[in-house]
């Protein structure tokens, strides 16, 4: 499970394009598109997405989805939490390391 005080990075070979509200993420092999791998993100996953930076915290990002969308922070976070264990799994996000001089960046997104 992940933890709340964890952040994420992109995997650098994970290319996105927004169009409208939603995000199409396309994992790029051998230099290139794995168009069999195509992931569409609906408006809140692409937000997630938006969000993950390496710095900004799980717990950050359910502060952020709380106050943009109408969710309680118990669903926004357990929502996130699943959203990016998939994407771990997917290997499109890997866990990251936060020191805790750049937690405080990350809190005026």
């Amino acid at each position: 499970m992940a933890d709340i005080l964890r952040a994420y990075t992109k995997d650098p070979n994970m290319v996105d394009r927004k169009i409208a509200n939603e995000m199409v993420l396309v994992p790029i092999r051998n230099n290139v598109g794995d168009l069999a791998c195509i992931y569409n993100l609906n408006e809140i996953g692409s937000r997630i997405w938006e969000l993950i930076d390496g710095v900004t915290t799980v717990e950050q990002m359910r502060d952020k989805i709380v106050e943009e969308y109408e969710v309680t922070p118990e669903q926004a976070e357990a929502d996130i939490i699943e959203f990016l264990e998939h994407l771990e799994q997917e290997g499109a996000v890997s866990p990251s390391t936060v020191k805790e001089d750049t937690k405080s960046i990350a809190t005026n997104l």
